[in-house]
């Protein structure tokens, strides 16, 4: 009868534990749906963001040229060679300016000998004048008092025009920068002469530069639209701040030459090197997350997942990825939108072994 009691306690309490233990099933779900991450994570979002098509670009100056002679003379000083930064407005070179400066002392004197002239000539003038009034000379004399003063004056000008001719003569003689840069070729030497037209040197200004493109015509006119385009090079992002396509494509490509004008003073960057340039033809929807969310395991490039509704459990997921930009990067498959990543990689690694350790029973 004893045995029989006890039997029937036994199963009472298993009763009891197999109640208790199907009455845990729904709260164990209740945590799992709010459960917390023990790490950082992030909401994988979408957001509208540019179609970029991608072409080869090569960078340019806006200001370079060559620098010829506007006068004649041999050549007497030299102060900047090839490589050397040049301030604008500093003197490059100089020329010997003996005949310049005889020019202009010359045409300085001729400037006093017709100012005497032409005083002399509107004395007369006023006293001619004062007598044809009076009827004492006749209009004949007056009218040649008149055209010889106009005369004297029409000289004095054209004199204190040689003198302006002559200043730029003197001026001439010392080659001065255009603009701030740097000088590429120098075709002279100290003691060469030099007549006008003849080149001396040649430079670029690092301060304003452009990226040369041809675009295809195919999105010519969805570029000319959005009129938006960014240049990349070494993992930096420059934004154009202006894009110039030309009227008439080129004979025989069927392409459209563009420049796109960087940022004055950028940084890096020099004429004759070749970058991408990405040119915006639209938007669309694409699914973004953190850059730093992204690990690569062996060749695999995955994130590490945290799913609330699953008591909180960390799985590691293969994404493929299409592009960084910046800190973030495009999701092309193996995330969804709303889905949260772990933000701090090694932490969420660390909770997956533990999760796994925990399940098989054995120490993480």
């Amino acid at each position: 009868m004893a045995l029989r009691q006890r039997l029937v306690v036994a199963a009472a309490a298993l009763i009891v534990v197999a109640i208790v233990g199907c009455s845990n099933d729904k709260p164990v779900s209740t945590q799992g749906e709010t459960a917390k991450a023990a790490y950082e994570t992030f909401a994988a979002e979408l957001e509208k963001s540019p179609i970029e098509r991608q072409l080869d670009g090569r960078i340019e100056a806006v200001n370079q040229g060559t620098v010829s002679a506007q006068t004649s003379g041999r050549i007497v000083e030299i102060h900047y060679d090839v490589n050397d930064f040049v301030p604008a407005g500093a003197v490059i070179m100089r020329l010997r300016a003996t005949e310049q400066r005889a020019n202009l002392q010359q045409a300085r004197a001729a400037v006093l000998e017709a100012t005497a002239l032409q005083k002399e000539a509107a004395t007369r003038y006023t006293r001619i004048s004062e007598m044809y009034e009076r009827k004492v000379v006749p209009k004949a004399t007056f009218d040649e008092a008149a055209a010889n003063r106009d005369a004297a004056t029409a000289r004095l000008a054209a004199t204190r025009a040689a003198v302006t001719s002559a200043t730029e003569g003197v001026a001439y003689t010392e080659v001065r920068a255009p603009y701030a840069g740097v000088v590429t070729k120098r075709f002279v030497e100290v003691g060469e002469s030099v007549a006008p037209g003849t080149p001396l040197v040649s430079g670029l200004s690092l301060q304003f530069l452009r990226v040369a493109v041809d675009i295809p015509q195919s999105i010519v006119e969805r570029v000319r639209e959005t009129r938006k385009a960014a240049v990349y090079l070494n993992g930096r992002r420059i934004e154009a701040t202006d894009l110039t396509i030309y009227p008439e494509a080129a004979a025989g490509s069927a392409t459209f030459r563009a420049r796109l004008d960087l940022p004055e003073n950028a940084s890096d960057l020099y004429p004759g090197m070749f970058v991408k340039v990405g040119l915006v033809t639209g938007e669309a929807e694409r699914l973004i997350i953190p850059a730093s969310a992204v690990v690569e395991r062996s060749e695999v490039t995955g994130v590490y997942v945290f799913d609330p509704s699953n008591g909180g459990r960390t799985n590691f997921r293969q994404l493929r990825i299409a592009r960084h930009d910046g800190d973030r990067v495009e999701v092309l498959a193996g995330l969804e939108a709303g889905e949260r990543v772990a933000l701090e990689p090694l932490v969420a690694m660390r909770h997956l072994l533990a999760q796994r350790a925990s399940e098989t029973g054995e120490r993480p």
